[in-house]
């Protein structure tokens, strides 16, 4: 799976994950995802499907507070489906434009992932539905009356948008996605197993008390 980083936020949870890329700690499979087991069982059967009739996933949405996955999970998802992920975040997208140009670069089955969907504007929004219904983006050509749209088909993609506030979506927005999901908190057995893995990657001996610990 290749990814890439088209415009994000540097925010600390960002760097944060980075570096982790860099030191080959997150998960690229979902057998290797520690903890949501449900959301776990609901994206491989979805990816399963998908694979079985040479498609696409549908939309998915992950919602929760940071470090809970979301941005894991996406890059998961892409590498189940072995598809080019793509991603961005809602503050980057400060015009149409601006997500206009990365939908016409997406490749057949790509990802988009777009973190803090909902920063979105209402301008950007507009550009996301008939990309997310129809595959399809319209490029206004001139200005004033004598403006014109031209419908340009886009290649079939998955959006997988992450958010930590879902209640500020907006519906429309919200009822383009096939699939939503909540994250939940790790309680302290899978967090123990979460350091037991990382340590293990980075071989660094630890013992089950410390791992407690630091859990």
């Amino acid at each position: 799976m290749r990814t890439e980083v088209l415009a994000a936020d540097a925010d600390v949870g960002e760097r944060r994950e980075e570096h982790a890329d860099r030191l080959g700690i997150r998960p690229v499979r979902l057998a290797d995802f520690v903890g949501q087991s449900e959301l776990k069982r609901h994206l491989g059967i979805i990816c399963g499907a998908a694979r079985q009739r040479a498609q696409t996933t549908e939309h998915l949405l992950f919602a929760g507070p940071p470090g809970l996955g979301k941005t894991t999970l996406a890059g998961i998802v892409s590498a189940e489906m072995g598809v080019a992920q793509q991603t961005t975040s809602g503050p980057a997208l400060e015009r149409a434009g601006d997500l206009a140009a990365i939908l016409t670069k997406l490749g057949e089955g790509d990802v988009l992932f777009i973190d803090e969907i909902h920063r979105l504007s209402r301008a950007v929004e507009e550009v996301l539905y008939p990309a997310m219904e129809d595959f399809r983006v319209d490029i206004v050509l001139g200005k004033g009356p004598a403006a014109r749209s031209i419908p340009l088909d886009l290649p079939r993609f998955t959006l997988i948008g992450a958010t930590t506030r879902i209640s500020m979506i907006t519906g429309p927005l919200r009822d383009r996605f096939g699939f939503t999901a909540r994250l939940d908190f790790y309680p302290p057995a899978e967090l123990e197993q979460i350091v037991a893995r990382t340590a293990g990657i980075l071989e660094v001996d630890i013992t089950p008390v410390a791992g407690a610990v630091i859990a």
